[in-house]
């Protein structure tokens, strides 16, 4: 993520690995990756604060971030919205990177496009009411009955094949359909962060509202 979130982020001392007798009370203070802090909800789960957006080509959070709030930093947010933990595996990926997760997941363009799974189209009465939908994987040689106007009508040869690439592109689809804060609801979060970010006091670990300190076990070895 961008400098400008890890700048919320506070700090940790956790015990120096130097193996010196001479240092078996050190510390390293580094940034406290763990910390999560819970945003407010009313933001999060009201959709009234968001816009949809649909990720083009091989854009990155940063570029997104750039295109909708003219600041690049702001990609931790476009995460964040979109409560990606880990854009390696939930961020649409580049055509490049696209191209090598296929290969290196099925070995061979010839079972990309082996037959994955078996999915229904759309199946309607004559007064146009849906009576079964699209997309539910059924058997290949699925079929079923129903009533239409007092006769009975039975159903077969409504399913399509989907093979591993259409499965995938599938999934790339999905991910490219994501949520972006309204730019005129940023302040509030970024408020947010630098009140919840901080260390309260009352814990043993307590330094300051930017450091916490871990035990130092070797102390009593």
């Amino acid at each position: 993520m961008a400098d400008k979130y890890f700048r919320y982020i506070p700090n940790f001392d956790y015990v120096s690995r130097i193996k010196d007798e001479k240092n078996i009370s050190d510390y390293t203070e580094t940034k406290n990756l763990f910390r999560r802090a819970r945003l407010n909800p009313a933001i999060f789960e009201n959709l009234a604060f968001f816009t949809k957006y649909k990720v083009v080509g091989d854009e990155r959070p940063d570029m997104v971030a750039n295109k909708i709030y003219d600041d690049p930093n702001l990609d931790w947010l476009v995460l964040l919205c979109n409560n990606t933990i880990n854009p390696a595996n939930e961020w649409p990926l580049s055509d490049e990177a696209f191209d090598k997760y296929l290969l290196r997941k099925y070995g061979s363009y010839e079972k990309m496009y082996e037959v994955r799974n078996y999915v229904t189209t759309e199946v309607k009465d004559k007064k146009g009411r849906v009576v079964f939908p699209a997309g539910k994987e059924v058997p290949s040689n699925f079929s079923f009955t129903y009533l239409d106007e007092g006769t009975q009508v039975t159903v077969s040869n409504f399913t399509v094949a989907v093979t591993n690439l259409d499965y995938e592109n599938k999934k790339q689809e999905e991910r490219r359909n994501i949520f972006v804060l309204k730019t005129q609801y940023v302040s509030l979060v970024i408020d947010e962060l630098e009140d919840v970010m901080p260390y309260k006091k009352g814990s043993g670990q307590y330094v300051s509202p930017t450091l916490v300190r871990g035990e130092n076990i070797r102390l009593f070895n």
